[in-house]
């Protein structure tokens, strides 16, 4: 609830002091005279006596609420419309052995990988968001949909070993691009998360990526992974869990020349912190622009006021009348 009109609220003390002084006035006039009142002081106070107060407590609180009720107060209903075009938006994410890699401690790199993504799914508001993952395969985990709670469910479940390992990454772009090939969005984008080599010759990514630019489809690459070597767990049977190294191996100039053919941009993510960069750049290159008209409707509740207000005045006039009657 809000008041149109709040200033008008600062007039209720006034009208209360206006309303007290003029009642002290009145007040004074005596109905009879006595010389003193020596003869009533002991006398035991009646419930009557007590309370000789309450028919005027509420007569300010009926002023109170009626001018209360000046202040126009209102439920306000607001209504958002928006208007304009989403951007649809493949995210394809490599899921293989080497997403295991803690060289982004404390987690993995594909855990980083997907809290950088759900944040990214936060931000979007309008855009339709696919998820395909790949590793010597590749599989949509989740259709083109605005439902983000539905793809964040999706994107949870998602982890190694889900797929036979291998970096299939011209079949991961293949099977992304197909997921936006009956799209009739303005604006079509993938986004490539992988941190290997593709050594699964089932689609070559210089084919994916043409196929990609003749359906308008732009690539935005990500490399994942530090230069060097990077720990990775091992889990032995008897010992338990061990750490080896493993060397980071990413193919710069494919994923650069891939993202470039479609008119993306190739970046290479050397932290978490990094990554999200990265996707808040993507986020800034790639919002859809929608114009948002916000509708309000008011409730007026004035009648929540007044019709209190004439009661408590009601109540007032018969408590004058009868029980809280004045004599003479």
């Amino acid at each position: 609830m809000t008041f149109l009109k709040p200033w008008l609220l600062l007039l209720v003390p006034l009208v209360w002091l206006l309303l007290e002084g003029l009642h002290r006035v009145v007040g004074r006039r005596a109905a009879l005279r006595f010389s003193g009142l020596q003869v009533l002081e002991g006398l035991p106070t009646g419930r009557r006596a007590r309370f000789r107060r309450l028919p005027w407590i509420l007569h300010l609180a009926a002023a109170g609420l009626a001018v209360a009720a000046l202040g126009r107060p209102v439920i306000a209903d607001h209504q958002e419309v928006l208007e304009g075009e989403g951007i649809d938006i493949a995210l394809v994410l490599d899921i293989s052995g080497s997403m295991r890699a803690l060289d982004f401690q404390p987690e993995d790199r594909l855990a980083v990988a997907k809290d950088v993504i759900h944040q990214f799914i936060d931000g979007r508001r309008q855009d339709r968001i696919a998820l395909v993952v790949f590793a010597a395969k590749a599989f949509t985990q989740c259709p083109l949909t605005l439902d983000y709670g539905v793809l964040h469910r999706f994107l949870d479940e998602v982890k190694v070993g889900l797929i036979e390992d291998g970096t299939a990454i011209g079949l991961g772009v293949a099977t992304g691009v197909k997921r936006l090939a009956r799209s009739e969005a303005k604006s079509k984008v993938l986004i490539l998360l992988t941190d290997g080599v593709n050594n699964v010759p089932t689609v070559d990514p210089m084919t994916a990526a043409e196929a990609a630019r003749s359906l308008g489809v732009k690539i935005y690459a990500i490399g994942v992974g530090k230069e060097g070597t990077a720990p990775y767990p091992v889990d032995h049977p008897v010992l338990g869990r061990r750490y080896t190294q493993i060397e980071t191996r990413i193919d710069e100039d494919l994923l650069t020349r891939v993202s470039e053919h479609t008119g993306g941009q190739y970046f290479r993510a050397r932290s978490g912190e990094g990554l999200a960069r990265i996707f808040e750049l993507i986020d800034q290159l790639e919002r859809s622009k929608v114009e948002t008209t916000i509708y309000t409707e008011y409730r007026q509740l004035a009648g929540f006021f007044l019709i209190p207000a004439l009661l408590l005045l009601l109540l007032e006039t018969v408590l004058a009348a009868t029980w809280q009657r004045a004599l003479p």
